[in-house]
This record gives C-alpha cells, sequence and structure tokens, in this order.
C-alpha cells in the first residue's frame, strides 16, 4: 500500500439508480461521465491532476491540492446545475439524472489492489448517503444538491470567495456508522435535517496539526475505506519527488 497523501474528495452519485433497468442505467452512467469531466473541465482540473474511481452509480474523484477549492466550489454551485440541466432537457422525465454531490478533503491511500483507503474517504462516502442529503434532493426540483464537509466550509467556504454565498449553507448534523458527523448544506435543508443542538455535535478537535493548504482534517484511528472500482488518471500516489509535498 501507497503511503496516504493528502486530496480534494469529489463524489458524484445518481438518485434512484437501482430502479432503473440497464438500458437506462448504462446511460445514466455515460451522462454522469459526461457531467463529472464537464465539471472539472470547466474547474481547469488538467487529466494528471484528478484520479477517478468507478463505483457504478456514482464516481470518485481525487484532485491534486494545487488545485484552488474555491473554483470548485463555484463550478460546483454555477457549472455543474447548468450541465445537468441541459442534459435532462433532451431526454425523457422518466430517465432523467439528479445527483447527490460531496466535496471535502482528507487523506487516501491506494492498496495493491487499487483500492482507495482512508477514514477521511469514508468520511465523505457516509456524507453521500447521509438521510439529509438524500431528503433534500427528493424536496426539491433541482437536478443536484451539494454538501460540503467541515473543513471546505470554515477553509473556503465560510470567507465568501468570488460567487460562494455563505449564507446559502446551513449546518447540519448527519448519524452515521462512525457516530454524529457535522457538514454543510447547500440550500434549504430537508425535514429530516432537524436544527442542531450542543449535545448533537461531535467533537472535532484533533491532536493532528493541520495541512500545509489549511484545510481541516479529521483522521480516525482505523485507516479502511472504499476498495476496488476502475481507476482512471495518472495522479501520482508513490514516493514523493523533489520538492513536492505531501
Amino acid at each position: 500500500m501507497t503511503d496516504p497523501v493528502y486530496r480534494t474528495i469529489l463524489l458524484f452519485d445518481i438518485e434512484q439508480y437501482g430502479s432503473r433497468d440497464d438500458v437506462e442505467q448504462a446511460f445514466l452512467r455515460r451522462v454522469l461521465y459526461d457531467v463529472a469531466d464537464a465539471t472539472l473541465a470547466a474547474a481547469a482540473v488538467e487529466e494528471t491532476a484528478r484520479l477517478r474511481a468507478d463505483r457504478g452509480d456514482s464516481v470518485m474523484e481525487l484532485i491534486d491540492t494545487r488545485v484552488p477549492v474555491p473554483v470548485l466550489v463555484k463550478t460546483l454551485l454555477t457549472e455543474t446545475p447548468a450541465l445537468l440541466h441541459n442534459k435532462n432537457r433532451l431526454i425523457a422525465s422518466s430517465a432523467r439524472m439528479r445527483l447527490r454531490i460531496v466535496l471535502s478533503s482528507g487523506y487516501v491511500a491506494v492498496d495493491e489492489l487499487d483500492g482507495w483507503v482512508g477514514s477521511d474517504l469514508n468520511h465523505a462516502v457516509r456524507l453521500l448517503n447521509s438521510d439529509p442529503l438524500r431528503d433534500a434532493l427528493k424536496q426539491r426540483d433541482d437536478d443536484c444538491v451539494l454538501c460540503v464537509s467541515s473543513g471546505i466550509y470554515d477553509g473556503v467556504v465560510r470567507h465568501g470567495p468570488l460567487g460562494v454565498r455563505p449564507d446559502d449553507f446551513h449546518r447540519f448534523t448527519a448519524q452515521t456508522k462512525e457516530g454524529p458527523t457535522v457538514a454543510w448544506l447547500h440550500g434549504e435543508p430537508g425535514s429530516a435535517d432537524s436544527p442542531e443542538t450542543a449535545e448533537d455535535r461531535p467533537d472535532t478537535t484533533t491532536d493532528a496539526p493541520p495541512p500545509a493548504d489549511g484545510n481541516e482534517t479529521r483522521i480516525g484511528r482505523d485507516q479502511y475505506g472504499v476498495s476496488g472500482g476502475t481507476v482512471h488518471g495518472n495522479l501520482n500516489f508513490g514516493p514523493p519527488g523533489r520538492g513536492e509535498r505531501r
């Protein structure tokens, strides 16, 4: 297994994928690839700065930290909805694709089977599958819904970079297998998202120093995570080159 490296984590997941027949699923996968590729192209993410894993109804992208996170957030808020709208307007309503999207960050390693391993990745996947995120998409007419981790919100969104309005995000607590975790949802909350109390808020302190780019990271004791999938791209997970920071 390679040593963990710090990356921006971007996840896309198709709503109600399992309820579609094989033909529709194959079509939706092609659309998902188109939207993911066009989103990252709009954010000026080069092929050498990204690594993709295919999970069937979803794709996971590891993005080099040299790619500005504010640009990614703005692109996900503007370009991605427009891309989805343009795709959906040309297809039957029954084949409409709607996405849950999570933007997070953390340490991820690649094992000998090309599986991705890391509790920070697990955390992002838990947010992607959380009830508040699913509920918000169900109750909206929008084609997608965006969730950002606490690290992304505190390090980027709350400072209001150009094109990003912090007031458009609201804080929620997701109940996960590892316990309650805090994240931020763009737009109005769903009915499953109840207001937080002090007792609901998990302890987000950590003894580990923050990474060089200032994003918050929380690493659990157990390093296990999502494995398998088809990996695309040539992002380097091997020993750092001269002058490279990890």
